[in-house]
């Protein structure tokens, strides 16, 4: 098999932070700690034979206020006393390298954590197996996936690759970056590979989309001799969801427990049985695991919510967020997708509109594209076509061709021909290429008798040679 060799690492110039006000107790570290340029690059921590004070020696006093601070002000204030006492050319070992980047991507300043990472190669100071699989989290969360080549490249040339964290960190970035065969070649490569290369291509597969390949992945692990752990079962479970095979759920049910017995089991890997049956289609399993959980969670709660809308049990969907909301869980994004999907099953127009208004006011969550997209689904299958057009126009952001199709179907139940030729044309200029627009506005005014227009649209179609895309379809609402 040929070798996989990412193009090599360029490097950057690290910006350093400026100074924002802070805690007191970081403020007073940094000022008992503020040497001199020449007596900083003399202090050395060999010279030390008894144990230090964590006050006044930084080499202690450093990681720690790293590993403990709380938020990105601190952490670019104490980055920017590193950088301006010369401190990591005092202490050039990777280990001090590695608590910054930890930090900033713990907080999720992705972005500085890479530039931090460069910084360092620039440096001169070599990466080690701590440093590639805390840099990879960062690439992966900030969608660097270029970069992540690049880094791939260095990890080759230390001989870090075959590494089982760094060999994981690879297979899981390239999977997010959709270059499954990248992924599937670092997974190759390596014919004494671990758990954890499997969990990460099981794990890959599975959020990309590729359910069948994961589970086949699912099955070739556990013939090769490899017991699943929790992460297995939350990747393997997921693809079944996707799948909605319930006898494979069932099938899957019984590792879980398996996995149980073995090792203390995670909250995630009873949430995602929960997800499981819930998009097999069988809430009554879905409610026999969540109700034994002795820990309920956000994602818990979110799961089964999700699943009563998503087989248009309005009742069971609200009341579960009823009991979410008494029982003292905060809800995210995902579960207001969940809740208002459920009032657009139910056709709860004005239950729509109060959950929405409290997404927004009680829990400052800022809509998104889905949570807009539900509520003009609702309130165009109503027939409140104008509150669903101004909807759309008060969209912070460009509605995409879900959001428009749900005005659309709308306008198609309820035989409105001015507003449908408004929605077609936006809809033509996002997707010139799909017949499906041309279909749902001919059949429009087919409802109105407007036989006329039908024919001229049949003519356009023709005129554009306008073919069906194989296994696409342009869906409506409409009922």
């Amino acid at each position: 098999m040929t070798s996989f060799h990412p193009p090599r690492l360029r490097l950057s110039v690290v910006k350093i932070p400026k100074p924002q006000i802070v805690s007191r107790h970081v403020c007073n570290f940094l000022a008992a700690t503020t040497l001199s340029s020449d007596a900083q690059l003399d202090f050395h921590p060999t010279t030390h034979h008894s144990s230090p004070d964590p006050i006044q020696d930084p080499a202690q006093a450093i990681p720690s206020l790293l590993s403990n601070c709380p938020n990105l002000l601190e952490l670019n204030q104490i980055h920017a006393h590193i950088m301006r006492t010369r401190f990591l050319e005092s202490y050039p070992a990777s280990f001090q390298w590695n608590n910054i980047i930890r930090s900033y991507t713990r907080l999720e300043d992705y972005r500085h954590a890479l530039r931090v990472y460069t910084a360092m190669s620039g440096a001169g100071v070599s990466p080690d197996s701590y440093t590639i699989p805390i840099v990879l989290k960062a690439v992966c969360q900030a969608f660097a996936v270029g970069f992540g080549r690049q880094v791939h490249s260095v990890t080759i040339r230390h001989g870090l690759e075959s590494n089982e964290y760094c060999e994981s960190g690879f297979i899981s970035m390239y999977s997010k970056g959709g270059e499954f065969e990248n992924a599937r070649k670092v997974f190759d490569q390596n014919p004494q590979r671990k758990l954890g290369s499997w969990n990460a291509i099981i794990g890959g597969l599975s959020q990309g989309g590729r359910a069948k390949e994961a589970v086949a992945m699912f099955m070739e692990m556990k013939k090769c001799g490899f017991e699943p752990d929790d992460v297995t079962m939350v990747g393997v479970t997921s693809a079944c969801g996707s799948l909605g095979q319930l006898n494979l759920a069932l099938q899957l049910h019984k590792c879980v427990y398996q996995v149980k017995r073995s090792q203390k089991s995670h909250i995630l890997t009873l949430n995602s049985l929960v997800d499981m049956y819930g998009k097999c289609g069988r809430m009554d399993l879905a409610y026999r695991a969540f109700s034994r959980m002795d820990e309920r969670n956000v994602s818990a709660w979110t799961s089964m919510i999700v699943g009563y809308a998503m087989h248009g049990q309005m009742n069971a969907a609200l009341k579960c967020f009823k009991d979410m909301r008494e029982a003292g869980i905060r809800p995210n994004h995902v579960t207001f997708i969940g809740v208002l999907s459920a009032c657009v099953h139910g056709g709860a127009v004005q239950e729509g509109k109060h959950y929405f208004d409290m997404m927004t006011t009680t829990y400052r969550i800022v809509p998104g594209m889905q949570h807009f997209g539900c509520m003009v689904d609702l309130l165009g299958r109503a027939g409140l076509l104008e509150e669903a057009r101004e909807m759309v126009e008060r969209m912070p952001m460009k509605p995409n061709i879900i959001v428009w199709g749900c005005l659309m179907g709308g306008c198609e139940k309820h035989g409105n021909v001015k507003m449908g030729e408004w929605v077609a044309e936006h809809m033509i200029e996002l997707e010139p290429w799909n017949d499906g627009v041309f279909v749902v506005l001919s059949n429009i005014y087919a409802s109105r008798g407007l036989w006329r227009e039908v024919e001229r649209v049949r003519e356009i179609m023709k005129e554009r040679k306008l073919d069906k895309v194989p296994a696409y379809s342009f869906t409506t609402n409409a009922h």
